[in-house]
């Protein structure tokens, strides 16, 4: 990595570790944990309030913020073809709300008026409600003994939380949709594999996370999703590059970048530097280049690739893109992989903000 941009190379185990005073590796590897924490709460029967004799008619979700908000529309966008109930994701409680439905309320915030509100007009008019958020202050009133309470039991930085919505998503759906299941267990475990790939003992030609970082360090970047739930995870990550790593990012739809690149981004750069006329004195520092990166599902990568197929600067990212795995491992539902290249880009993230020192 060049030194312009880093005082700690991306191989030194104890510089990385020295420079975490805010604990970003910890908190960034600790997805699995907030799966299995929540998948201790379905077992131990904490939603079985939530379970009803038919499927409700919509699901909805409440969120104003954060990982909260991106969660609900991963869930939406990954899962709302093949539920038995549509996934609905809202910013306030939607009016029509009532006794057939099922209402989830989340975020980081107890004393969040909105989220306050949601609750409250949801178990007003009888929809079945789980409240995802800390067991505190305002929503803890309004939600106490009348809604499902599903509170953390792993505390990280909201930014690092987007896995905690994700597992609550899948066990309410897991509890209220018939025939729908999930092994929130066996989830936590590829999470764990993920986080465990990318720690900091892991070299960076083996390490995903590590190689991303390296990539995007000095560059100019845009984040895109070939289809909703990928263009929403673009969406969190670019939040996460910008809180935690502190790099502005664009977050765009593929067919955004498919025109930007057909109107030559990336290529200005390339020509400049390629050209034996510049000089840095006279002619200042040659611009950043752009690298883009296509979030895909497994399924999905092989038209994503052969639809940039020729562009510089584009790589598409899945579950299973990794550098030591030689036999790729059965694919997982969309949501899995979704879930799976958070974990890998949020570490990538607290990377660039280490090796920055």
């Amino acid at each position: 990595m060049s030194a312009a941009h880093a005082t700690i190379d991306l191989d030194d185990v104890e510089g990385l570790l020295a420079a975490d005073r805010e604990g970003l590796l910890h908190a960034a590897s600790m997805a699995g944990a907030q799966m299995r924490a929540t998948a201790a709460a379905l077992a131990e029967g904490v939603l079985e309030p939530l379970r009803g004799d038919q499927a409700p008619r919509t699901v909805v979700w409440v969120a104003t913020r954060g990982a909260a908000e991106s969660a609900g529309a991963m869930l939406a966008a990954a899962l709302g073809g093949s539920t038995a109930a549509p996934l609905v994701v809202a910013s306030e409680v939607p009016p029509w709300i009532g006794a057939l439905d099922v209402l989830v309320v989340a975020g980081d915030d107890a004393a969040d008026p909105v989220l306050v509100a949601a609750a409250a007009s949801g178990i007003r008019r009888g929809a079945r409600v789980v409240v995802v958020a800390p067991d505190e202050g305002p929503l803890r009133e309004a939600a106490a003994g009348r809604a499902v309470l599903l509170a953390p039991r792993l505390m990280v930085p909201d930014e690092f939380a987007l896995t905690r919505y994700l597992a609550a998503g899948l066990a309410a759906l897991h509890v209220v949709l018939p025939g729908r299941s999930v092994d929130l267990g066996a989830l936590a475990d590829e999470l764990d594999a993920e986080a465990l790939r990318n720690s900091a003992g892991r070299e960076l030609f083996t390490n995903p996370a590590k190689s991303l970082a390296e990539r995007l360090s000095g560059r100019d970047v845009v984040l895109a999703g070939g289809n909703a739930a990928s263009v929403a995870l673009a969406r969190h990550v670019g939040a996460i590059l910008l809180r935690v790593a502190q790099q502005p990012v664009s977050a765009v739809g593929l067919a955004d970048v498919l025109t930007a690149l057909r109107r030559g981004l990336s290529s200005g750069a390339g020509d400049y530097e390629s050209s034996i006329f510049h000089d840095e004195e006279l002619d200042g520092p040659l611009p950043a280049r752009v690298r883009t990166l296509v979030f895909a599902t497994d399924e999905e990568r092989p038209g994503i690739v052969a639809t940039l197929d020729g562009y510089d600067d584009v790589d598409v990212l899945s579950a299973d893109d990794v550098p030591d795995v030689v036999t790729p491992r059965p694919s997982g539902r969309p949501e899995e992989q979704l879930a799976m290249l958070a974990v890998r880009l949020e570490m990538a993230a607290a990377y660039l903000r280490l090796v920055r020192g």
